[in-house]
């Protein structure tokens, strides 16, 4: 018996220890599953960096760093138990590998390697896009299939559906690049994609505004290597990269909506939906109802786009150094800010501020989608506003503007309407701190397109390209229309941004080919390509001073003209031919005798009036001597 009463003492010793260690073992069971940001870089302007570490059972734990040049200075638990905030000290930052130890009270439970990397020289002071570009907007799951290998992503909620008008269509990073020769010969020098980052969501993920993962491109658009590369290989042919950001919302589907780091991450978290108001004049308005302020900002776009709390310090934290992640990683050269006036609108002030102290040469340009200049001017650097508010945005999408171009168009000429719409447009320019600052476009990504505004009319179709690509600002187009994309007059958005032609394996259609287009599509595409190119050269049309008369008789005409050159445009809405005096446009003429049509490479003699065509532009390079 005693040897039996031993051994079951053993048996009961070695259970009790093994009970324990299996206790010990799952107390520090923690593991660090994600650090964002991913990295960093050595020598950036602020020397400070907060890291956001998500691992089960986190909380409590101290975080201390074996090198000198990596500094711990503060960890913030949070509400949840899988959240670590971490600030670090860079003031003497090598590049390298730093490894972060989580310790308990008695000893180390996990490590993590966090690196450093080397910054490219010149980062600091790259150029941001500017009056002299020109911008092709993309579509990325609507443009290009350069690689069917990543049309269906395992795990991934949604899958191909080419037929489905909402659904994923296959366009990718890979088929950008293909076609990146096509576009930098239409004379295009900035490209901007619509988001690239994982849209992990059930349905409707293709346009890339439900974010579910801010350090991502989407597998199913390609990788953030693949995307880094895009923006190399455009740089090598003189083309910058404009990445559309979103910093009021993310997608239903993100981490955040499981576990949270703080209960008040997102506005409305645990309330009754309540869907923003989108009165952006309650931002504005002295007299405004705070409730009715908080239901612009707390509420959310969808339900499928909750919406971020950008008041919460390390939300703000994170959506800054996101932004400049990206910048520094993928060699952006300009950011447009979705949804600009949504988020807590102190935070866009040190969002902005924050990039332009790191990139001082930098563009980034807001969205504010309304039809009132004074509302849009608010929000730019250098504005004067009664409040006392300020920003350091640079620049702003002139939505009044492509309002008042497609209805001065289409609209009979009378006292208030037609192109005098367009016009008192421009003489708002008083209001804006930098009007030259400011995207000027026919149409996007959320609008008829431009040639179904002005019903199929191409004669007004190239009255507006004239206009776009000679008047102050910088001009964007969306992809397709120098072929006079027409999807529809419902204004579906998944027939806005329908597929480019030729962007897929047998598309019996191809831009790129020059297969099925009509006569018109190519004389649209030659158009615009003439256009363009001549406008990358002109540097009287990137910041030349800009004087217009009042429209009369159905003709609109303004200069553009600095110390060397002057143009001369010239918008005609008469159906018969017309002949235009020129004595009211004398200060600008001056002794110039002949005028040099870009659009028809013919030349004018510049007499007491000319016979100016009916339903057409004109651009004249004003000269003394023949040119062509």
């Amino acid at each position: 018996m005693a040897h039996i009463n031993q051994a079951l003492a053993s048996l009961k010793f070695f259970l009790t220890i093994s009970t324990f260690c299996s206790v010990i073992s799952i107390l520090h069971s923690q593991e660090v599953e994600k650090i964002e940001p991913p990295f960093w870089w050595a020598n950036m302007a602020s020397t400070e960096l907060q890291l956001m570490i998500y691992g089960k059972d986190l909380k409590g734990l101290a975080v201390s760093s074996e090198s000198t040049s990596v500094k711990v200075i503060n960890v913030h638990n949070t509400d949840s138990p899988n959240y670590l905030f971490v600030d670090l000290d860079l003031s003497n930052a090598l590049p390298g590998n730093y490894t972060l130890s989580f310790s308990d009270d008695t000893k180390v439970v996990t490590t993590a390697i966090y690196e450093f990397k080397k910054r490219k020289p010149g980062s600091a002071t790259r150029k941001g896009i500017d009056a002299s570009d020109a911008v092709y907007l993309i579509t990325p799951d609507r443009f290009a299939n350069g690689d069917n290998t990543n049309d269906e992503v395992v795990g991934l909620r949604e899958g191909l559906n080419r037929s489905a008008e909402y659904g994923r269509h296959g366009g990718d990073i890979q088929g950008i690049r293909n076609h990146l020769h096509y576009i930098k010969d239409l004379g295009f020098t900035a490209i901007w994609l619509n988001p690239v980052l994982v849209n992990d969501q059930e349905k409707w993920s293709y346009h890339g505004y439900s974010t579910t993962d801010y350090y991502k491109v989407d597998p199913r658009f390609g990788s953030n290597e693949e995307y880094a590369d895009l923006a190399k290989e455009a740089a090598d042919m003189g083309i910058g990269i404009i990445m559309d950001i979103i910093v009021n919302h993310c997608g239903s589907f993100h981490l955040w909506m499981e576990d949270p780091p703080f209960e008040d991450w997102i506005n409305q978290y645990s309330d009754k939906y309540q869907q923003t108001n989108h009165r952006k004049e309650t931002l504005l308005d002295p007299y405004r109802a705070e409730s009715d302020r908080d239901i612009m900002t707390k509420g959310w776009f969808v339900p499928t786009m909750p919406d971020l709390n950008q008041r919460n310090e390390f939300m703000s934290t994170y959506l800054i150094q996101n932004s400049i992640w990206w910048i520094e990683h993928a060699h952006l050269s300009a950011i447009r800010q979705d949804t600009y006036s949504y988020p807590f609108r102190e935070f866009m002030t040190d969002w902005t501020c924050a990039i332009m102290e790191e990139y001082p040469n930098f563009f980034i340009v807001g969205e504010e989608w309304i039809d009132d200049a004074s509302v849009i001017s608010y929000w730019q650097q250098g504005k004067e506003n009664t409040d006392g508010y300020s920003s350091c945005l640079p620049g702003l999408m002139d939505f009044p503007l492509c309002f008042e171009v497609a209805n001065g168009l289409v609209s009979e000429e009378t006292w208030d309407k037609g192109l005098i719409e367009i016009y008192k447009s421009l003489s708002r320019d008083y209001l804006y701190a930098d009007p030259s600052q400011l995207v000027i476009f026919p149409d996007n990504h959320d609008m008829k397109r431009i040639y179904v505004q002005l019903e199929e009319n191409y004669d007004l179709f190239k009255m507006a390209m004239a206009f776009y690509l000679t008047t102050r600002g910088i001009p964007q187009l969306y992809y397709g229309t120098e072929i006079l994309m027409n999807t529809g007059k419902d204004g579906s958005h998944g027939y806005i941004r329908s597929d480019f032609p030729g962007g897929w394996e047998g598309d019996k259609v191809s831009v790129i080919s020059d297969i099925g287009l009509s006569l018109k599509q190519k004389e649209a595409q030659s158009f615009m390509k003439r256009l363009l190119n001549w406008r990358k050269g002109k540097s009287v049309i990137h910041d030349g001073k800009l004087t217009h008369y009042v429209p009369e008789e159905k003709v609109y005409t303004y200069f553009r003209y600095n110390d060397f050159e002057t143009v001369m445009v010239i918008i005609n809405k008469n159906t018969d031919p017309y002949y235009l005096s020129l004595n009211r446009f004398q200060e600008h003429i001056g002794d110039n005798t002949i005028a040099n049509d870009i659009i028809s490479s013919q030349q004018m003699p510049l007499q007491d009036s000319i016979l100016i065509e009916p339903m057409r532009p004109y651009i004249f390079e004003l000269g003394k001597e023949n040119r062509f």
